[in-house]
C-alpha cells in the first residue's frame, strides 16, 4: 500500500522516514519530494508491504509530531492526469496559460516558419 506523507520537516532523510515507518512492518520504498530550488523536503510517498501495517502506521502516525512537524498520512490516491499543471484547461477551454513559453504551435517565435 502506498501512503502519502506530508508537513514534512525540510531537514528529513529518505531514512529518517523509512525509520519511523518501520515501526509499523515492512517498508518498501521511501520517495522524498523536494523543492528543485532549495532542496527542502516537500512530501513523500512510502510503499509498505502489507496494508494492514500501512492503515497501522496511518492511524498511529497521521497528527504525529516528526521533527517538530504536525505529520500528515493519508493513503496515495494515483495522480489525476486532468490536474496535472501539464494538462490543466482553465473555464474557457484554453490550456494552461500559467506557463511561459518561447514556442507557437510548436514553432520557435521569431524565426520564419515558411517552409514553402
Amino acid at each position: 500500500m502506498n501512503l502519502f506523507i506530508g508537513n514534512l520537516s525540510y531537514d528529513v532523510s529518505e531514512d529518517d522516514v523509512r525509520d519511523l515507518f518501520e515501526q509499523y512492518g515492512n517498508v518498501v520504498s521511501v520517495t522524498i519530494i523536494r523543492d528543485r530550488e532549495t532542496q527542502r523536503a516537500r512530501f513523500g510517498f512510502v510503499q509498505m508491504e502489507r496494508e494492514d501495517s500501512a492503515r497501522e502506521a496511518m492511524r498511529e502516525l497521521d497528527g504525529s509530531s516528526f521533527y517538530n512537524r504536525s505529520l500528515r498520512v493519508n493513503e496515495a490516491r494515483p495522480k489525476n492526469r486532468e490536474q496535472s499543471s501539464r494538462s490543466s484547461y482553465n473555464r474557457n477551454g484554453v490550456g494552461n496559460t500559467s506557463r511561459s513559453s518561447n514556442y507557437n504551435n510548436g514553432r520557435r517565435r521569431g524565426y520564419n516558419n515558411n517552409y514553402d
